[in-house]
C-alpha cells in the first residue's frame, strides 16, 4: 500500500517539518509513504478574485499531476470525518486501492477541477488551518487510521 501526500508550498518551520517526518516514519511501517510539494503561487499586496482564481488554476494543475490511485481532497466543505470514519474508510477502499494520494491546497483552497477529480472530500471540521499545519494534522491522522486498523494502543 501507498500513502502520497500533494501539498502547495514548503514547509518553511523546522518543529512542522520534524513532525511530519514522525509520523511519516511512524506509518512507513504500515504503507509506503511520499510527500510531494508543488509550487505555491506567491503574490504581492492582495490579490484580486481574478488573480485568485488564476492561482487555484495553476495550483490545481500541479496538484493533479502529482496525483494517482484513490484521491481524498482536503476542503472545509468536504464530508467532515473522524478518525475512526478516516480509518473505516481506508480498510474498506484498500480492498480495491493501493494507492491513496490526499491533497492539500495552498492558502486559497482547492480548484473546482481538484474538487471535482477527487474521490472524496473530507474535513477535519470549521476551523481553518495553514496548510502548513494540516499537513501535520493529516500526517497524524492517517498515522492514527493505520493505528485503528491493527488495534495499536496509540489511538486511546
Amino acid at each position: 500500500m501507498k500513502v502520497k501526500i500533494v501539498a502547495v508550498g514548503k514547509i518553511k518551520e523546522d518543529f512542522f517539518r520534524q513532525a511530519i517526518a514522525e509520523y511519516t516514519k511512524r506509518l512507513s511501517r504500515f504503507a509506503k509513504v511520499e510527500v510531494v510539494e508543488t509550487d505555491e503561487c506567491l503574490f504581492n499586496g492582495t490579490p484580486n478574485a481574478k488573480e485568485i482564481q488564476r492561482v487555484l488554476e495553476t495550483e490545481g494543475k500541479a496538484i493533479l499531476q502529482k496525483c494517482e490511485g484513490y484521491i481524498f481532497a482536503l476542503d472545509i466543505g468536504g464530508t467532515m470525518v473522524s478518525s475512526t470514519d478516516l480509518a473505516t474508510s481506508l480498510d474498506q477502499l484498500k480492498q480495491t486501492n493501493s494507492t491513496f494520494t490526499f491533497v492539500i491546497g495552498g492558502s486559497n483552497g482547492l480548484s473546482d477541477e481538484v474538487k471535482q477529480k477527487a474521490n472524496k472530500r473530507i474535513s477535519f471540521g470549521k476551523i481553518t488551518l495553514p496548510h502548513q499545519l494540516c499537513r501535520v494534522v493529516l500526517c497524524e491522522q492517517i498515522y492514527r487510521s493505520f493505528c485503528i486498523l491493527n488495534n495499536i494502543p496509540y489511538h486511546k
